[in-house]
């Protein structure tokens, strides 16, 4: 028999008569161990019936060793000199192309992986697939255990248990895995099931497994995943850069070994996109990332300022508003990496091996905002067209989010600059109150708020304190801000109590809140809280609208709230506001805020209260330091809210800068009167304004005494300017007008408002008050 052959010779006993070389090397049984026995002796399971039938098919033989072999056999008759059969002559092959059987060539040309091992985990046959997979042929692996074909690694340990464990538990199994196989030169996703087989008597002869190669499903379900990470990742905060920066944290290292986002200018500022470029393309890099520390192979800095020529990936994908691939040996790739190697030769030895790129616009609401570009090294697969479906689904959610921040960035910029151009800058000098303010926009997604202060000079030296919050956040609330902080100016000009100047408002903001439509309505809501003081009297007078109440420290450092009376918001309508007034000694200090300072969803509001008294009693070299010591007291890290503070000293006029006549209601008392008010001039020094003051005087009190009605006072005020009153008790207020050549009278107040600096009316409880102020060229004490 020849050696490449295996054959055997079994006599009609079924006793075994002739063993050829190549039937020890299948079976490890050398001639003089195997002739003479019984050939059944050698069989693992019964020879199946229709193979005895048709005198072929594949048998299961216990090798010498112990561990079975599958052989494809066909036997062929020997006849005696009278024709009976005396025996047979065996021929036996591993299975293989050579199958016959229509089972037999299922299992071999299988498109998957498919093997079968004995219960010590030994190879007892394999189809092409499986040899395909493990790199040799099915020759080599036969008898030999699992674990000498493979490398030591997790992934082979972890496979072997499995077969083991369906050997121990007789029941199948499905394992998946991501590993490497001999013959491949990446790593693949499988999909293994794993079944125990067994003999015509039930008893486990073997294991049996299919391997399918799941790696596209493996790699979809991965990608999948990602976009699902990245929906939650991405956009967490309103930041155009934070967001650029959640995009490569996504991408490197499952998708990229380096990636990089660049951005136009105009997107990281207020300005409104430009028109696109058509050649080279001006780009800022605002965030890269990679698996190797430090980003080496970055060859633009963050921060920098990059031109991509026409020819590069990265122009041609912002011009084509697709992904573009680039893969190695490609002209327009080799040339991108040159032009990388010559501007950052330093990270030359990191960019050996990129073998593949892609940039991927990042476009959003029909505007191209920038690029993407992700660079594999050492993840061994190209990018393909399932991955460009890919990116350009995540560039387009990156791209949105960037949208969304640079929109809120230009909102918030806007609101900012808006609200910035109607809270007082510089505060007007006045005698009335030393102040200091501090005003700090929210952080928060929410927006900017509608938080405002004012410092409003009255007449006779009073001085409105004024500070109020419009519900809602962005460009509408500081909208609606601008529209009452006119409106309180405006009131605050007609000089009206502060119960009645809320009233008024209260009806501003219901009359706008009826004008607008939908949404709006709601946002027209605003606290408001308005006080004056008055240094002469040294009194405040305060009403509030939906407002917190106000915080006072005394000049013996004991610190309390103002008691009053909250009120209703503005724009509920219909509902009466009071007012609260109080003497407070000079020096005293009131703290009026916004709600921000002291609530929060995190923090208690009468907790904060309180350490916002104890702030205001810390010692402080002067007001603006006093106003850092609350917020610092006072505020969580991340206010919530916008927060508006003001804090106003207390001043007073002394005995000697206000001057005080009651006046009789006779013509003839005029003159006395002017008399009085020149000598009082002078006593102070300011002769020079005797002249106008002695013929406003006149007019003034003349004015009261023929048209208004007793009791009629006038007074003189000393302070930045010289400031006098007359008051009556008629409420009926003047009016100017231009009089005829033939009238008698009417020139009166035209005369008073041509030589004083300027001048007005307010009403009192007892009637009303004329004013006037002139401008002092002397310096006062």
């Amino acid at each position: 028999m020849e050696d490449a052959s295996a054959a055997a010779i079994i006599d009609a006993r079924g006793i075994l008569t002739g063993w050829s070389d190549g039937a020890r090397r299948l079976t490890g049984y050398p001639a003089h161990e195997a002739l003479g026995r019984a050939a059944r002796d050698l069989l693992a399971e019964a020879v199946p019936p229709e193979a005895m039938s048709v005198r072929s098919g594949t048998v299961m033989v216990r090798h010498r060793d112990g561990y079975l072999v599958g052989l494809r056999v066909r036997a062929c008759a020997v006849t005696g000199p009278a024709g009976e059969a005396s025996g047979y002559v065996i021929t036996a092959a591993p299975p293989g192309p050579g199958e016959t059987s229509l089972a037999g060539r299922a299992f071999q040309q299988a498109s998957m992986s498919m093997s079968v091992f004995d219960v010590e985990q030994r190879y007892l046959r394999l189809n092409d697939a499986a040899c395909h997979v493990m790199g040799v042929s099915e020759e080599t692996l036969l008898g030999r255990h699992f674990p000498e074909t493979v490398e030591e690694a997790e992934h082979s340990r972890g496979f072997n248990w499995h077969l083991r464990h369906v050997v121990e538990t007789a029941r199948p199994l499905r394992y998946e895995s991501y590993t490497g196989a001999p013959a491949l030169n990446r790593e693949h996703a499988w999909v293994t099931e794993m079944w125990p087989v067994r003999d015509a008597d039930g008893e486990l002869v073997g294991t049996a497994l299919a391997a399918f190669d799941s790696t596209e499903q493996y790699w979809a379900r991965q990608r999948l995943a990602l976009l699902n990470e990245a929906a939650a990742a991405i956009g967490t905060t309103l930041d155009v850069v934070r967001t650029a920066e959640e995009l490569i944290g996504v991408v490197v290292p499952r998708f990229a070994d380096f990636a990089s986002v660049d951005l136009f200018d105009w997107v990281l500022g207020a300005d409104e996109a430009p028109a696109a470029p058509t050649e080279e393309i001006t780009l800022r890099r605002v965030a890269h990332g990679s698996v190797t520390e430090g980003t080496p192979e970055a060859a633009v800095h963050v921060g920098e300022v990059d031109v991509y020529p026409s020819f590069s990936p990265i122009a041609r994908a912002m011009r084509e508003g697709r992904a573009i691939i680039s893969q190695a040996g490609e002209p327009a790739f080799m040339r991108w990496v040159a032009e990388r190697n010559s501007r950052a030769p330093e990270g030359r030895p990191y960019r050996m091996g990129v073998h593949s790129m892609m940039a991927v616009p990042l476009r959003a609401r029909g505007t191209t905002l920038g690029v993407a570009v992700a660079v594999r090294v050492a993840q061994p697969d190209d990018y393909a067209a399932d991955d460009a479906v890919f990116a350009e689904e995540l560039a387009s959610r990156a791209a949105v989010c960037v949208d969304n921040a640079r929109r809120f960035a230009r909102e918030r910029t806007t609101a900012l600059a808006l609200q910035h151009s109607l809270l007082p800058r510089g505060l007007p000098g006045q005698a009335a109150v030393q102040v200091a303010h501090r005003y700090l926009p929210s952080g928060s997604a929410a927006g900017i708020g509608g938080d405002w202060f004012d410092v409003i000079p009255l007449s006779g030296s009073r001085v409105a304190l004024v500070v109020g919050d419009v519900v809602g956040h962005g460009i509408p609330s500081t909208a609606t801000m601008g529209r009452l902080v006119t409106a309180v100016r405006t009131l605050a000009d007609v000089d009206l109590p502060p119960d009645e100047l809320l009233t008024h408002l209260d009806d501003l903001v219901t009359h706008l809140a009826s004008d607008d439509q939908g949404d709006e309505v709601a946002e027209l809501g605003a606290t408001c809280l308005y006080a004056v003081y008055d240094p002469v009297a040294r009194r405040l007078n305060l009403a509030a609208a939906g407002h917190p109440a106000p915080a006072l420290v005394l000049p013996d450092g004991s610190t309390r709230l103002i008691p009053m009376s909250a009120g209703p918001p503005l724009g509920v309508g219909g509902l009466p506001f009071e007012a609260t007034e109080l003497q407070l000694p000079e020096g005293s200090v009131v703290a009026l805020y916004t709600d921000g300072l002291v609530e929060d969803r995190d923090r208690d509001v009468d907790h904060a209260t309180d350490e916002l008294c104890r702030a205001l009693t810390v010692p402080a070299d002067s007001l603006d330091a006093l106003c850092d010591t609350v917020l610092k007291a006072v505020l969580p890290e991340e206010p919530s809210d916008d927060v508006a503070l003001l804090l106003a000293r207390t001043r007073a006029l002394g005995a000697d800068q206000v001057a005080t006549w009651d006046v009789t209601p006779d013509p003839a008392e005029v003159a006395a009167t002017r008399q009085a008010a020149t000598d009082q001039l002078t006593a102070w020094g300011l002769d020079e304004t005797a002249f106008v003051t002695e013929l406003v005087v006149s007019e003034l009190v003349t004015n009261a005494i023929r048209y208004g009605a007793p009791p009629i006072q006038l007074r003189l005020i000393r302070d930045q300017t010289l400031i006098c009153e007359v008051s009556d008790g008629s409420s009926t207020s003047p009016h100017l007008r231009r009089a005829h050549q033939d009238d008698e009278g009417g020139r009166g107040l035209l005369l008073v408002a041509q030589l004083t600096q300027r001048w007005g009316s307010r009403q009192t409880t007892r009637g009303k008050t004329i004013w006037c102020e002139q401008s002092l060229t002397v310096p006062v004490d």
